[in-house]
């Protein structure tokens, strides 16, 4: 990395610590630096691949001591082959439509986030997030990123001219950085109304496809923590790579 950014090497911070908010009863502190510049595509690329995560213009990881359970990981693209619980969810989603967009907010996105929130994340550090929250947390990037708006017809609709993407209902919202080698899901938040359709798993395997069609080798979804149920899921991904001492390595779980 030093010789990728000679004397722009970027400068490093560390957070005082804070409650853990996958380990009860843990204190969580992080090494961060600004993303910014001519730079900050590059450093973006370097960092997650180094097991870094971006929020807005701050790419950071976990740096708590005598901790180390988070574990950045990422699917194999080209190894990746689709269970009979995922191709059930395919297809249970058949008629959703998706689209990338620019990162731009509207209010009908901070809808179906807010509704998320306060279903999924009560007391979390976004739960008090705010519509100004998300606009920063969506437009203020310096790095190369976009959303992926999923929509289906309302079930009202019958016959007549077909509907405009817009005018489609939205239940699904993805903020992702496309890297070099990959796709980094940086967020991503459905209807909690309907649950049963597995939105959040739909999302990763379209990630998946999108990254098969334009050649790329991974998705990577942030951070793993064992023990942690809302991460469970992540390793459902096989075959799935795991950032350790030596490097990236399939994860043995």
């Amino acid at each position: 990395m030093t010789e990728q950014f000679g004397t722009h090497f970027p400068q490093f911070y560390l957070t005082v610590p804070a409650p853990c908010p996958y380990l009860k009863g843990h204190l969580e502190r992080k090494v961060f630096t600004q993303l910014q510049g001519g730079l900050a595509i590059p450093l973006n690329d370097a960092l997650t691949h180094a097991g870094f995560r971006r929020s807005q213009n701050i790419a950071y990881k976990p740096a708590c001591e005598g901790c180390d359970a988070c574990i950045s990981v990422r699917i194999v693209v080209d190894e990746f082959r689709s269970s009979r619980s995922f191709r059930r969810i395919k297809k249970q989603n058949l008629e959703l439509e998706a689209r990338v967009i620019p990162p731009v907010i509207t209010e009908e996105q901070f809808s179906i986030l807010r509704g998320y929130l306060d279903e999924r994340h009560t007391g979390g550090g976004m739960s008090d997030m705010t519509v100004l929250d998300y606009a920063t947390m969506v437009e203020d990037s310096a790095v190369n990123t976009f959303l992926i708006e999923y929509r289906q017809s309302p079930a009202c609709a019958q016959g007549g001219q077909p509907l405009a993407f817009e005018e489609k209902e939205l239940v699904a919202v993805a903020l992702t950085d496309r890297l070099g080698d990959g796709l980094s899901m940086v967020y991503s938040f459905y209807d909690t109304g309907l649950a049963d359709r597995s939105l959040g798993t739909y999302m990763v395997l379209d990630h998946v496809a999108r990254s098969r069609q334009e050649d790329l080798s991974y998705v990577y979804l942030g951070y793993w923590v064992a023990g942690c149920s809302k991460m469970d899921y992540k390793t459902r991904f096989k075959p799935i790579e795991a950032l350790g001492a030596q490097g990236w390595a399939p994860l043995d779980k």
